[in-house]
């Protein structure tokens, strides 16, 4: 019986590739005196392509930007400074989100978030689409000391829960680090659908609609 259900977070929880593209846009219109040379769309374009889905940490994004585009009135720890302040307010959570959460937590699940990312930011875009409150155990790698596929951090979530791997199921759209990663320790595992990635032959089940998550749950 699953008692439990673990969540990622970016292209999980949080559209980040709309997140993104919305805190980008705005980074232009906030530093458009120094950014005005450059069009807009490639800019924004140009930020999308270089940050790699998130894998690319943003100093070197903005140092190859900076380079690319000849920025000289602002510099690259500047940009990253807005990034890392400023990222929360651009947070656009995936529809249906909240009414998702409420419906497990009034079926009696515990919830768990595990997510790799540098803790207080990660922190603040917890906060910024309201869920925090939502969650029993909430796993930020960088302060966890430990990330994804890493087994010890999914052991460390359900430890915390106090449940066991069968009695719970990860929900993430990273094939390696989401789905096959929650399997290799007995737990049921669904996929998230995301163009980004092929569908996972391991997993248990998959979704494209956060709506159809308590209803799948309840199948497996």
């Amino acid at each position: 019986m699953l008692k439990a259900v673990l969540f990622d977070l970016d292209l999980t929880l949080l559209d980040r590739d709309a997140s993104v593209k919305h805190f980008v846009s705005h980074q232009y219109d906030r530093y458009f005196a120094a950014l005005q040379h450059i069009p807009k769309e490639a800019y924004i374009e140009a930020f999308i392509e270089r940050d790699a889905g998130g894998y690319v940490w943003k100093d070197v994004v903005y140092a190859q930007l900076t380079s690319q585009f000849n920025i000289v009135d602002i510099t690259p720890a500047e940009l990253l400074e807005d990034y890392v302040t400023q990222f929360h307010q651009s947070c656009i959570p995936y529809p249906g989100l909240i009414t998702m959460l409420d419906t497990l937590k009034k079926e009696g699940y515990s919830l768990g978030l595990i997510t790799n990312a540098i803790g207080d930011f990660q922190h603040r875009n917890i906060q910024a689409i309201g869920i925090e409150p939502y969650f029993d155990a909430i796993l930020i790698s960088g302060w966890e000391g430990i990330k994804k596929p890493h087994p010890d951090i999914f052991l460390r979530a359900l430890d915390r829960l106090g449940v066991q791997p069968e009695e719970s199921v990860h929900i993430g759209d990273h094939p390696l680090n989401d789905v096959e990663a929650a399997r290799l320790i007995g737990m049921k595992s669904i996929w998230k659908s995301h163009a980004r990635w092929e569908q996972p032959a391991q997993a248990d089940g998959f979704v494209h609609d956060l709506l159809d998550i308590p209803a799948l749950i309840s199948r497996l």
